[in-house]
């Protein structure tokens, strides 16, 4: 396994930093599971045992386990309870008994089956399994207040149209019994195509949940008014001859130091090139495209993104992992060389220790700092990268 961190500079806008004048943070890897399964397809952060501290839990193509802190013993949630393969999860106290549950989707490729996983009477007896909801090509879901309800609905989003042109981009309500009672879908927007994820932010700061979507089409926002739902092309994404090499894959949000925000994304699909785009100048025309800039190209299989303040400077870093790239699949860190979000320095934490399927950003070690956590494909394993700034 190759690990470490260096700065490097691969692409226009790039700039190589010695570490030793940047201060850059250091981090040290730490292998939490060698092997998963076949795929670890998810992690997320979650206090399963309510102890104060994060866990780190990871789904794999038949199973979900929570790695307990500090010393990450693995606990074993579920196991072939759930359609093949299973896909993303996302934590949330859903029957409001103060403990943490979560969401799972499972049999992605095929039915597209939606569970809530509960725990049992005690975190030593298995879990129990509710099937809520079916939607085929199941690939990503977030929990967001985005109908304002006042509690976080279940977000959907699939990879693949199912009904009519376009994936059907589903909020779905818990109900005051989750496990008997039906989670009623509402259907935010069905006109994109190849959506790999979304993201949830109060995007104009009117105090309403939208959604950022990396689809086929580009870069977009879909959001709630009194009229209803509506949607906003922000960004082009990469152009292609084939449809399927165009647009946009993983999308993130991020902020800089001078308040300016910026959107992180891979493109295409599983892409190539890890791309910013920065708000439209102030002079240009009203409903003007968002600037687009390739900070670093050459990948094969971007597929991972997160947005943090790794070194506690004011502005975002974009944290990406990729897992085909020959040799040096891994995780990057990119730090913003300026308040424009233009020019970027590039630091390898991990070249070829792990093929990256997801990660999370989080304080996993409760000293105040954001870590990583990723999850492999070929590689098999879930790593914890601690920063030791």
């Amino acid at each position: 396994m190759r690990t470490g961190i260096v700065a490097v500079a691969l692409a226009t806008g790039l700039q190589c930093t010695a570490l030793a004048q940047d201060g850059f943070p250091k981090f040290q890897p730490q292998v939490i599971d060698a092997n998963i399964g076949k795929v670890c397809y998810a992690v997320t952060p979650a206090d399963v045992d309510g102890d104060g501290k994060r866990d780190i839990v990871a789904v794999s193509e038949n199973r979900v386990l929570w790695y307990q802190a500090p010393d990450w013993t693995p606990h074993v949630m579920i196991k072939d309870q759930t359609p093949r393969d299973n896909v993303c999860i996302a934590p949330l106290d859903i029957d409001r008994d103060g403990k943490i549950d979560f969401a799972l989707g499972a049999g992605w490729t095929g039915q597209g089956t939606l569970h809530w996983i509960r725990r049992g009477k005690s975190l030593d007896a298995p879990w129990q399994v509710h099937q809520v909801g079916v939607e085929r090509w199941t690939h990503r879901m977030r929990f967001a207040d985005v109908l304002g309800k006042g509690r976080p609905q279940l977000v959907v989003s699939p990879l693949n149209a199912t009904v009519g042109n376009g994936i059907r981009l589903l909020a779905f309500e818990i109900p005051d019994d989750p496990a008997t009672s039906r989670w009623m879908p509402t259907v935010l927007n069905h006109e994109l195509n190849r959506v790999h994820n979304h993201w949830h932010v109060d995007f104009d700061k009117d105090g309403v949940i939208d959604t950022l979507v990396a689809s086929r089409e580009g870069v977009h926002l879909v959001r709630r008014s009194k009229s209803g739902w509506s949607r906003t092309q922000l960004g082009t994404g990469a152009k292609g001859a084939n449809p399927n090499l165009s647009g946009a894959g993983e999308i993130k949000l991020g902020r800089l130091a001078g308040g300016a925000v910026y959107i992180a994304t891979v493109e295409p699909m599983h892409g190539t090139a890890l791309v910013v785009y920065t708000e439209p100048k102030k002079n240009a025309p009203k409903g003007s495209l968002w600037q687009r800039h390739v900070i670093d190209s050459g990948f094969r299989r971007g597929h991972a993104l997160w947005t943090a303040d790794m070194d506690k400077d004011g502005s975002d870093e974009i944290v990406f992992g990729h897992s085909d790239t020959p040799k040096v699949h891994g995780v990057n860190v990119y730090n913003p060389r300026d308040t424009t979000g233009a020019t970027w320095t590039k630091h390898v934490v991990d070249a070829g220790g792990v093929a990256t399927e997801d990660l999370v950003v989080a304080d996993f070690n409760g000293d105040g700092r954001p870590d990583i956590v990723a999850g492999g494909r070929a590689t098999h394993n879930v790593m914890l990268y601690v920063n030791t700034r």
